[in-house]
């Protein structure tokens, strides 16, 4: 298909050279995965601190984590349709630089209801930036390299669940909530700095609105979305109420919990590691056995629950199944056809809508006095209905292309090897010289 961006010509970089290269890019794009995963899980273990700071109580002062997740949903879209016509190179920079506004002005928040408008605000430029992150660094590898490329992006994210979180917790803690936000503000910034230094130069993008509008006409657009909002939600039914599990169920210390959400980080950061290579393989094959192997972790959580060594265990598993994340955003690119931007943005606008149906069904689950092991069942119950939508998916995958986008170009069979990402080197090129030079 062809592409949305077109970029400058540059020098082809020498195989010695190419690698180093590479690295930094990604390094670089992964940088602001890990301010917004920073960020994102952070506000949830600072609430009580906020809560109590803006006189505010608990639940209220959930408002704050809802917004912005609101931002992140109706900003992905929107954001990747208005910016069709700039560089990504550019959006990058511009998208990092309202991040880092919205995280400071929620720093110096004066009250509740701008501690609100900081937050959305805040929200609105996650998934533009992850969608854009993940066309460049698809675009800078072979086909057959893709899904392992925008894992390394998502590593960011998944790492911040290590490092960010306990960090800004700490911080949080010993000099006060605000300065949390303000670590992740200089984060953003330093994200900016690296990528003004090391992003591809691409010239001005040859898409516009309509056409990235076309993706939403695409059935299969539509169902791998699906997958994502439906699927993903177990994970975080469990992950939200995970705390108040091994306080009141597993019977840990409360100085221990850190531990265990390092391990949900650890297995969601080499899941993003090793199962992309697997996908580059076998795409959508690799996203139902991921489903599958989630739903029996969750299914699991209930049963490992009273013991901790066994809990660590089932969540390091749970967390592995984060991976599906760059499994997706793969698709998305076989299936969007011109509307790469919407599509990428828009799959994590799936998994915030999975961020907010997982707690509140797990939620519910609780309410009724099932328990808080129930997140458990209700989580594995949402990963089966994401695997038999895959099923759709798959069977669909098998069938006769259908139009996407323009109107010009058709998505092709799973069967059928898929064309690379947008690239950021000119088109002139040879097939064989870009196999050569992957970073070009």
């Amino acid at each position: 298909m062809t592409s949305p961006q077109a970029t400058a010509p540059r020098a082809h970089p020498t195989a010695a050279s190419a690698s180093p290269r590479l690295a930094i890019v990604l390094f670089s794009l992964a940088m602001g995965g890990f301010a917004i995963g920073t960020t994102e899980f952070a506000s949830m273990s600072l609430l009580p601190f906020f809560a109590a700071d803006l006189g505010v109580d608990e639940p209220a002062a959930g408002h704050a984590i809802s917004a912005y997740a609101l931002g992140v949903v109706l900003g992905a879209p929107l954001i990747a349709v208005l910016g069709a016509r700039f560089a990504r190179r550019t959006q990058l920079l511009v998208l990092m630089a309202v991040f880092a506004l919205g995280n400071a002005l929620t720093a110096l928040a004066p009250g509740f209801g701008w501690m609100i408008a900081a937050r959305f605000l805040s929200g609105l430029p996650h998934g533009a930036y992850f969608g854009i992150a993940a066309l460049v660094a698809a675009s800078l590898v072979p086909q057959h390299r893709r899904s392992q490329a925008i894992g390394q992006v998502m590593l960011g994210l998944t790492g911040a669940t290590i490092i960010g979180v306990p960090l800004a917790n700490l911080i949080g803690q010993a000099i006060g909530w605000r300065a949390s936000f303000g670590l992740v503000a200089l984060l953003a910034l330093l994200t900016m700095v690296l990528c003004a230094l090391f992003a591809p130069r691409d010239q001005a993008g040859r898409s516009d609105p309509l056409r990235e509008l076309g993706a939403l006409r695409s059935g299969r657009v539509w169902i791998t979305l699906a997958i994502g909002a439906i699927g993903f939600g177990g994970m975080f039914a469990v992950y939200t109420y995970l705390a108040t599990t091994l306080i009141e169920v597993t019977k840990v210390s409360p100085a221990v919990i850190p531990f265990f959400l390092a391990v949900f980080g650890i297995g969601a950061t080499l899941g993003n590691l090793f199962v992309p290579r697997f996908a580059d393989r076998a795409l959508m094959p690799t996203a139902g056995v991921i489903l599958l192997f989630s739903a029996v972790a969750l299914l699991l959580f209930p049963l490992a629950a009273g013991n901790p060594w066994l809990l660590a265990a089932d969540i390091f598993a749970i967390g592995a199944s984060v991976s599906l994340g760059a499994i997706l955003q793969t698709r998305l690119m076989d299936v969007a056809g011109d509307a790469q931007a919407l599509a990428a943005a828009l799959n994590h606008s799936a998994f915030n809508t999975a961020n907010a149906l997982g707690p509140f069904l797990g939620g519910l689950a609780i309410r009724e006095g099932l328990g808080w092991t129930s997140t458990g069942p209700v989580g594995a119950a949402l990963a089966v209905l994401g695997l038999l939508i895959w099923m759709v998916a798959w069977r669909d995958a098998g069938s006769a292309p259908v139009a996407v986008t323009s109107g010009r170009k058709v998505a092709p069979p799973e069967n059928t090897p898929a064309r690379a990402a947008p690239p950021l080197a000119p088109g002139r090129r040879s097939r064989s010289d870009a196999a050569r030079d992957p970073v070009a």
